[in-house]
């Protein structure tokens, strides 16, 4: 008998024995892996409907497992200690509304700035201010970037003036071009190289701990945006302008030419400065309060 016959007769004569054993190692594995499966399907199944509600997917270590890896932002034994801000009348609250809104109202964005430096604790006091804004688990998950070198923001210029013209001739619909005229941008940025100053907000999407390990920043775009929110308040009480910019994809080469790690993106860039003197701003109208508050 040869080997292929001992092996067919052998299989012949104990099919019963085998598929029990193979019964029985399915059963095993499948129940060995049933919590893994479950816990696995369950992860996707809150992604997928986190998605459909609206929610931005965010990748982050699965790490609950992992005791090394659980450690808080902040110290755990961290001190709560008692907060006492001013006390004020319901009276000075009211007029204290009222003066910060007609101080805000006033706020515009600006296209020409006067060349008149900023003093350098300006510039530090506006970033303190905006560092201030609250953030996902305290992560802080921000870097302003001021630039006042001529050469460094002249390099910029060229970068953002580049990717403008791609950006105006080809990569914005015609629509979005066509809703800008009224406020004639183009792709030509001189108020870059004459703002005497320029601070780029750069969002930082995780950091890492004194382990080398990753700590992940939580709500890391709206903890920013807020973060700018407060720049740019700080900047108008102050008595300066900004103009608010996105530049599209001008993030890498930024990023690159300041030196930035690649866990960091741009997100706002902006000139600061006093406006010139001869200015002009759009005469445009803001939504009043009936079109954009809701009472419940």
């Amino acid at each position: 008998m040869n080997t292929v016959s001992l092996i067919v007769w052998t299989l012949e004569s104990n099919c019963f024995i085998i598929y029990t054993i193979m019964i029985v190692f399915f059963v095993v594995f499948t129940m060995f892996h049933k919590n893994r499966l479950e816990v696995h399907q369950n992860r996707i199944g809150a992604k997928k409907k986190f998605a459909r509600d609206g929610g931005k997917v965010m990748e982050y270590p699965d790490d609950e497992d992992d005791e090394d890896c659980l450690v808080p932002a902040i110290s755990e034994d961290t001190p709560h200690i008692p907060y006492r801000p001013l006390a004020r009348s319901s009276e000075e609250v009211l007029q204290r509304s009222r003066d910060y809104y007609d101080l805000m109202a006033q706020r515009r964005t600006v296209r020409r700035f006067s060349t008149e430096p900023i003093p350098q604790e300006v510039l530090d006091n506006i970033v303190k201010t905006a560092g201030t804004a609250p953030s996902g688990a305290h992560t802080e998950p921000w870097t302003f970037v001021v630039v006042q070198d001529p050469n460094v923001k002249a390099a910029i210029r060229d970068i953002v003036e580049e990717e403008e013209e791609e950006n105006y001739n080809r990569r914005m619909s015609r629509q979005w071009v066509t809703d800008l005229k009224p406020f004639g941008t183009n792709h030509q940025k001189p108020y870059i190289s004459e703002a005497p100053a320029l601070i780029l907000v750069f969002r930082q999407t995780y950091s890492w701990r004194s382990d080398g390990k990753k700590k992940m920043h939580y709500y890391n775009e709206i903890s920013v945006a807020i973060a700018a929110g407060f720049l740019l308040a700080a900047i108008q009480y102050c008595g300066l302008v900004a103009l608010t910019s996105t530049p599209l994809n001008c993030n890498a080469r930024l990023r690159d030419l300041l030196s930035r790690p690649s866990n960091e993106r741009l997100e706002l860039l902006l000139p600061v400065g006093r406006p010139h003197k001869e200015v002009t701003v759009p005469d445009i109208r803001r939504k009043n309060l009936d079109q954009i508050m809701v009472h419940v």
